[in-house]
């Protein structure tokens, strides 16, 4: 009877493996969506699980999910706003989970009730046309002097997570009178971070602030006449949160897409994108590291109860 025995329990746990593969998981992502299929199509070739997928900035991911409220159908929401991630976890939207290879993740980028996992970062910093200006180092607010005016954009906060975290952090820190002063020395908002970043490009200003990084280093390689550096006063780094939605209709192939994205394989992928890695053993040499940006020290919460009101204050500053 033994030997019976024995081929059912392999046929049954063969079963077992092949259903945990199965179904599919919805992922809300923000840009880069190359970064994004690269992953989706990745998860698929390892699971065997499908990925759907929306992508979107930041406010677009936040607006479908208030729309779709009454029948959830995000598993995973990735954002590129720590704030927002915390303004989720605050309205109790999300899972509690740890995931694989949490331990190797950088110091901080996992809030202390595991809900919102720093699977990558960026930072914002100022993006300068090199054929407008050859060189520039100026501080924030030494942009607001008249030699600049009429030639700097800045990203909408509305719609860009990163500039809203940004504009979060700097106002929190230090106030708002550089704002006021570069809004009145003629700051334009073009759009969200491709509208802004292509507001530079073409030349239309010389000088984008709070710009997003990995676009940057992206466009140099491209051959863009870019540049980018850090401002000496600090800037935020943003870990982005992807997060497991409490109301998700696909829980376990969620908890598996966040053990994925922790993987060594993803996490190469992100070095790829210009992104820096959640990991701290992963290595790169296509960007800035950590330690080279120069952080405004961010108190997350008291970021989180302004940043929204903040993000809508510069456009109003900004409209002219």
């Amino acid at each position: 009877m033994k030997k019976p025995l024995i081929i059912i329990a392999l046929i049954l746990a063969s079963l077992s493996a092949f259903a945990a593969g199965e179904g599919i998981v919805t992922v809300y992502m923000p840009s880069p969506a190359g970064l994004a299929n690269k992953l989706a199509a990745d998860f698929e070739a390892k699971t065997g699980i499908e990925v759907q997928t929306f992508q979107g900035t930041t406010g677009e991911i936040l607006a479908r999910l208030e729309t779709e409220k009454a029948n959830p159908v995000a598993d995973v929401v990735i954002l590129a706003s720590w704030s927002d991630g915390l303004s989720m976890k605050e309205s109790g939207q999300l899972e509690s989970y740890t995931p694989a290879n949490s331990d190797k993740m950088v110091p901080g980028w996992i809030d202390e009730d595991s809900m919102l996992f720093g699977y990558s970062a960026s930072a914002v910093g100022v993006i300068y046309n090199t054929l407008i200006y050859p060189t520039l180092d100026a501080d924030w607010a030494e942009l607001a002097d008249p030699e600049f005016r009429n030639d700097i954009a800045i990203p909408d906060p509305e719609l860009s997570g990163a500039c809203k975290d940004f504009v979060a952090g700097y106002v929190n820190a230090y106030g708002w009178d550089t704002f006021e002063a570069l809004a009145g020395n003629g700051m334009v908002v073009p759009g969200a971070n491709r509208a802004a970043l292509e507001a530079v490009t073409t030349g239309e200003v010389g000088v984008l602030i709070a710009g997003v990084d990995y676009n940057a280093y992206s466009s140099m390689a491209d051959g863009e006449p870019l540049s980018i550096y850090y401002p000496e006063s600090g800037t935020v780094v943003n870990p982005r949160p992807a997060m497991i939605m409490k109301s998700a209709p696909d829980m376990e192939n969620a908890k598996a897409f966040v053990d994925y994205l922790l993987s060594e394989d993803a996490q190469k992928m992100v070095a790829e994108a210009y992104l820096l890695p959640g990991r701290t053993d992963i290595q790169f040499d296509n960007r800035s590291t950590l330690a080279e940006i120069p952080q405004i020290e961010c108190d997350w919460d008291a970021m989180m109860d302004i940043s929204s009101s903040a993000a809508a204050r510069i456009n109003e500053l900004c409209e002219r």
